[in-house]
């Protein structure tokens, strides 16, 4: 068999080649798959996973390991502890993402050292010593009273008639009809417990705002945004459930929360 020679100069190009396509690929490899790869979705209260749905697709797709968490919103601790149980599944670190009342549960769970940033969605941020739930009775209740007073077991609903209007005003009846009517009650012990630690004070943050949400009066939202100092995208025309009604909105800024960890 013939063998062919390559000369000096030939062979340092063809090695200068091979580095470049190397470097080449080794960038677009960084490019499509994110350091951190683990990311959390906890719901709220009168919602849960099964929203996540469109959010969990595309990150998903960019190649990320989502977890959607089913916490039962009977108290702060139970909830927090369905985090934890979950982060024990994966390997690395890992960024929560929570919506409402799940903003507090994040909030507490996200001083574990395995969470390196927090993504609050139409979700409370509080502060330490502050209650899961914050209130301002100066500001106007938008859902016109449709949150109901706590029943005799201490949960707490949202008014079915209402729920279309109060609560998810940007999706279609019919689907507010069956998230109304399969809705997750809040425990009145789990709004008014307190937070130990603020994470977000030390660890990075985004906000995501719907400026048509009436669960969560937009002021009181932006207010809490401002403090925790994230970076906040406004989404247009959005209610209480961005996530569902806008999911690809929400997934960017996931994903773009991920890749500054890159």
């Amino acid at each position: 068999m013939k063998r062919t020679h390559l000369s000096p100069k030939c062979g340092a190009k063809l090695a200068m080649l091979v580095t470049t396509i190397l470097l080449l690929t080794s960038g677009r490899l960084c490019a499509q798959t994110p350091r951190v790869k683990n990311i959390l979705l906890i719901h709220g209260t009168f919602a849960d996973g099964s929203g996540w749905q469109g959010v969990f697709r595309i990150l998903t797709a960019k190649g990320y390991n989502v977890t959607v968490v089913q916490n039962p919103c009977s108290s702060l601790e139970e909830d927090v502890a369905a985090v934890k149980r979950a982060m024990d599944r994966e390997t690395g670190s890992c960024i929560l993402v929570g919506h409402s009342y799940g903003g507090s549960v994040i909030t507490e769970a996200g001083s574990d050292e395995r969470v390196v940033a927090l993504v609050y969605v139409d979700g409370f941020a509080p502060d330490s010593g502050e209650m899961a739930i914050i209130q301002d009775p100066s500001l106007p209740d938008l859902t016109n009273g449709g949150v109901l007073p706590p029943d005799a077991s201490g949960l707490v609903y949202f008014d079915r008639a209402k729920f279309h209007a109060g609560f998810c005003a940007d999706l279609p009846a019919s689907l507010a009809d069956f998230m109304s009517a399969s809705q997750i009650p809040g425990a009145v012990k789990a709004f008014s417990a307190t937070i130990t630690h603020a994470p977000w004070k030390t660890k990075p943050c985004w906000g995501i705002l719907g400026t048509e949400d009436k669960a969560i009066n937009p002021i009181l939202l932006r207010r809490l945004y401002k403090r925790s100092n994230a970076k906040v995208t406004e989404i247009k025309g959005s209610s209480h459930v961005s996530f569902i009604s806008h999911p690809r909105e929400v997934a960017e800024v996931i994903d773009a929360a991920a890749r500054t960890f890159d």
